[in-house]
């Protein structure tokens, strides 16, 4: 593999510096469910999918959410000696109803207010979910490379032209300085995955797919009570390895229709890379799980709108061993 694309450093104990066009930032929490408090006393919570740009966010302020639990203090007074009767402390009613009016329409409005955000946040999640599966769906515009030879583009296009010439020659070295310039796989980093691109044939381009899952794809969901309430559940295993194996096809034909758009090669070879307990061992291994050869005619030919990525691989020469409820098998490589 000759480049290698990493965006995400990882600080240890969860802690990511993520860097990106849009400057850098920090991560924290486990996937899908995050909490914090910060130096000012404001409680946020998040939930969402990581790096997909989907979530929900809701913010308290620590005070708030303490600062109306007071106690209640009861005082007796004695008689006069020789009196023979204790006074009696006696709450106003008038008083009391008119708090108890007051309150009710006040907890009717927050409860009101939770239940639409925690909907809110529902649909936040789903969309996220659905991002994921979706990600095949869109694809870099398609570079005529003998047009931006000829100056007959602009823009951002016509920077590459110092690279035209070598590129349409077949020189592999002008692939992986246009690889580099343009970036074609700079979004897709940013749910976290990461990508090595290599080949000897200016034919062919071998991409090696770094799938992450652990931090990718969340364990639980969302689930809102009667009350508003938002509690996470966790996925079954049939529906968590699903979902793995739909953005691991989804992200795999759009790494090819990527490749296909930028470059004159005439297939891709991608292999899928995971961890994947072996039950000799006990341990999580770095294997690949998922390799796949690609050929441009053909994957011309797809409706991606209306595909099953799962299924439109299996159309392709592919090696791939996938149960519902165990997930991933590792397999050999597809050859060129």
């Amino acid at each position: 593999m000759g480049l290698n694309f990493r965006k995400s450093i990882s600080l240890g104990k969860g802690l990511k510096l993520n860097l990106s066009k849009s400057g850098p930032s920090v991560s924290f929490g486990k996937s899908g469910f995050r909490q914090s408090v910060n130096l000012k006393g404001q409680a946020r919570t998040t939930v969402g999918i990581p790096g997909t740009g989907i979530y929900y966010t809701k913010t308290n302020n620590v005070k708030n959410l303490v600062g109306g639990l007071t106690g209640n203090k009861e005082t007796a007074s004695k008689g006069k000696k020789g009196s023979g009767k204790a006074s009696e402390t006696k709450a106003s009613s008038k008083g009391s109803s008119a708090k108890a009016a007051k309150a009710a329409p006040a907890a009717k409005q927050v409860n009101e207010e939770l239940i639409a955000q925690s909907k809110a946040q529902l649909e936040e999640f789903a969309a996220g979910i659905e991002a994921l599966k979706s990600i095949h769906k869109q694809s870099d515009g398609y570079i005529d490379w003998e047009a931006v030879a000829n100056g007959a583009v602009s823009g951002q296009i016509k920077e590459l032209q110092p690279f035209a010439q070598s590129v349409l020659a077949g020189d592999i070295d002008a692939y992986f300085r246009v690889i580099e310039q343009v970036g074609p796989f700079d979004d897709l980093l940013e749910y976290g995955s990461g990508f090595e691109v290599g080949t000897d044939d200016p034919k062919m381009m071998e991409i090696e797919f770094q799938v992450k899952s652990d931090s990718i794809i969340p364990t639980q969901y969302p689930d809102m009570k009667a009350s508003g309430e938002i509690v996470m559940k966790d996925f079954s295993k049939s529906a968590y390895y699903e979902l793995v194996q739909d953005y691991v096809s989804s992200t795999m034909l759009r790494v090819a229709r990527d490749t296909f758009a930028l470059l004159p090669v005439q297939q891709v070879i991608i292999h899928a890379v995971d961890k994947v307990l072996n039950p000799a061992t006990g341990n999580d291994e770095e294997v690949t799980v998922c390799s796949v050869k690609i050929k441009r005619d053909a994957l011309a030919t797809l409706n991606f709108e209306r595909i099953d990525p799962s299924d439109c691989l299996e159309s392709f020469e592919s090696n791939v061993k996938f149960r519902k409820t165990t997930g991933y098998a590792p397999v050999d490589r597809v050859l060129a």
